[in-house]
């Protein structure tokens, strides 16, 4: 272990002592949330605060049903250097005229609800208080967490290496005509590095895009740069590089390599130290509606990606010396999102596929100590069921306002006019759905406009609608407001 790591580790170890200690004067808890990106992120968040806020009697969430939430309030910000989640700002957005859903997560931000709550049991009665902080990041970043036992020609091999399987060697061909006119042992000018380093950026970008629908090769923030978007911070590149290859003194590998070291120590050990590190609980977030929808080629690519994003918490039972000088996320919570974009007789067949694909990680957390669970849901629901009649078959449908430009069945929607719609169906047997159980073109999940409030007779708005929020918010928050 270097001087610098102990000395980091040392670090690390007086701060969460001093957060226990904040927390046991003052009860905390601390909210990752987290997913891919179009998951679902920042909708969840919203959704959340707003119905703690609201103060609403959710069936599932115990405390609430049970009427022992008094009160929940937004307080002051928990870290001053992290930037506010803008909550008020997401509901103008779900509010008319807009009702337009709210911008994705591509920065970290938080948020602080103080709950004021009865305590239901234990030895001490009465009122009680709880700091729930909600840490709103793109689970993109957590996959940089890989490279800190990396080096940077292991992280080449690895990258490059994925880069020529056959169904990713097309869109991997212009970043490879970039590396092929560059000597990584020879000097190479800033332009020249530069232009590389977009050209990878291309690569990942295209590999979103693609029939993959994932990107799961490092670094994160090449996709999702938050504040370090144009620095030099993100301006390097894997290069193909011969075995035993040692870079010269200012050549291109070389400076590609100082690079690469600096992001990690400068950007990746930063947020893990910083933020990640000190998650008490987590939710994971994952569209597998657009896996589905793109084939069995991107489950797959879900699936190792969902694997490494878990293999990158901390998870596992708190002792007290864990609390003290390494706390372990004890609850991880993976939701299937967009629920409402299926009729309720396939959310728990979404469920089942959403089980098969973190099945191998949830053994390995529950391993760990920590509890793992998985929920189908819709944190807003922007559709409602029906029954369709089409060639003479009864179809269990959903209702929803298409949002504007969307095409279902050759008819495209202006964004104003409501529709009934026959997803489609999941099969009986989730494993199916990775050797083409789903046909293409048999699943139709096109994008919904937010739903309309309607207002109760003191001119108040209704809450929004959801589907098992409440089942979520019990699995992670419920045993601390007992």
């Amino acid at each position: 272990m270097s001087a610098t790591s102990l000395f980091g580790d040392t670090v690390d170890a007086f701060k969460n002592l001093g957060h226990f200690a904040a927390a046991t004067v003052s009860p905390r808890l601390r909210l990752g949330v987290t997913g891919l990106s179009r998951s679902g992120k920042t909708v969840f968040t919203t959704a959340l605060v707003h119905h703690l806020l609201s103060a609403v009697a959710m069936p599932v969430f115990r405390a609430s049903a049970e009427g022992r939430i008094r009160k929940a309030r937004l307080d002051d910000q928990p870290d001053d250097t992290v930037p506010r989640f803008p909550f008020e700002e997401h509901m103008a957005a779900l509010a008319e005229p807009e009702r337009r859903w709210p911008e994705s997560t591509r920065r970290i931000a938080e948020l602080r609800v103080s709950i004021d709550y009865e305590r239901a049991s234990g030895w001490i009665k009465g009122p009680a208080t709880l700091a729930l902080d909600i840490v709103d990041y793109p689970g993109e970043w957590l996959l940089d967490l890989a490279l800190l036992d990396k080096s940077f020609a292991e992280w080449s091999r690895e990258t490059v290496t994925a880069s020529r399987r056959p169904e990713r060697a097309e869109i991997a061909a212009p970043w490879h005509a970039a590396l092929k006119a560059l000597d990584p042992a020879a000097v190479a000018p800033e332009s020249a590095i530069a232009e590389l380093a977009t050209a990878f950026t291309g690569y990942l970008s295209a590999l979103r895009a693609g029939p993959e629908a994932v990107a799961t090769t490092p670094p994160g923030r090449f996709l999702m740069p938050g504040d370090l978007a144009g620095s030099p911070a993100l301006t390097f590149a894997p290069l193909d590089l011969p075995p035993g290859f040692t870079s010269p003194p200012r050549s291109l590998a070389g400076q590609m390599e100082r690079r690469y070291e600096a992001y990690k120590a400068q950007v990746v050990r930063p947020f893990f130290r910083e933020h990640f590190a000190r998650l008490d609980r987590q939710i994971v977030l994952v569209d597998v509606l657009a896996s589905l929808d793109a084939g069995p080629a991107a489950l797959a690519e879900l699936e190792k990606a969902l694997d490494q994003v878990l293999i990158a918490f901390r998870a596992g039972r708190n002792t007290i010396l864990s609390s003290l000088f390494s706390p372990r996320i004890d609850k991880v919570l993976f939701a299937a999102t967009k629920a409402d974009h299926l009729h309720r007789a396939d959310h728990q067949r979404l469920e089942a596929i959403l089980k098969l694909l973190v099945e191998r990680a949830i053994r390995r957390t529950q391993g760990a100590g920590a509890m793992v669970g998985t929920v189908a849901m819709a944190a807003i629901r922007a559709t409602r069921e029906a029954t369709i009649r089409e060639s003479g078959e009864q179809l269990a449908a959903i209702v929803g306002m298409p949002a504007a430009g969307e095409e279902v069945d050759g008819q495209i929607f202006d964004g104003e006019t409501e529709a009934a719609i026959f997803p489609g169906e999941l099969p009986d047997a989730p494993e199916l759905v990775f050797s083409g159980g789903v046909a293409p073109g048999a699943l139709r999940f096109p994008r919904f406009r937010p739903p309309r409030r309607a207002m109760d007779h003191g001119g108040r708005l209704s809450p929004l609608p959801h589907i098992r929020l409440d089942r979520a918010l019990e699995f992670l928050l419920g045993d601390r407001l007992t």
